[in-house]
């Protein structure tokens, strides 16, 4: 296999961030500064050599300015990627604990939100798109407060 062939993969860390039936979700903003169309929980790619947790912190305080106390891994999502220099990608989405310090987020004052997000904010992840898919149908809250295995989302195969 050649190094043109090789593929490149893509390791994001993602936030769950769960209150009141509730996710803290983004809207990213596109070249043309317009909202995507759909929503996201937040995070992002890893730098290299850097840890889930350290990633998701920093990932988390880029976009909302708020320092996330990293709890359980709940879910991960392997797929195909549609972003430039990548073929697939790899999602970890871990629970954050402290909910309650997310309910008053100022993306204007963040090193990353203000010119990456469109939007930044707890809505009801029933009532948007939302990917993965997963997000809009699970019981976030039953997977937060019981004991569960993680839910492997493998979107190669589907």
């Amino acid at each position: 296999m050649s190094l043109q062939t090789v593929p490149k993969q893509r390791v994001n860390v993602r936030a769950i961030i769960y209150r009141d039936g509730k996710l803290l979700v983004v809207q990213h903003k596109m070249a043309d500064g317009s909202a995507s169309e759909y929503y996201a929980a937040p995070g992002g790619g890893l730098d290299p050599h850097e840890s889930l947790a350290d990633g998701l912190k920093r990932e988390v305080m880029e976009e909302t300015g708020v320092q996330a106390e990293v709890g359980k891994l709940l879910f991960v999502q392997q797929f195909y990627s549609h972003r430039e220099g990548y073929t697939e990608e790899l999602e970890f989405f871990f629970e954050v604990t402290n909910t309650q310090d997310f309910l008053n987020i100022d993306v204007s004052s963040t090193t990353h939100g203000n010119e990456e997000l469109a939007f930044c904010g707890f809505m009801d992840p029933s009532t948007i798109l939302i990917y993965p898919a997963l997000l809009q149908t699970a019981d976030l809250r039953s997977y937060i407060e019981t004991p569960q295995p993680t839910v492997v989302l493998d979107n190669f195969n589907d």
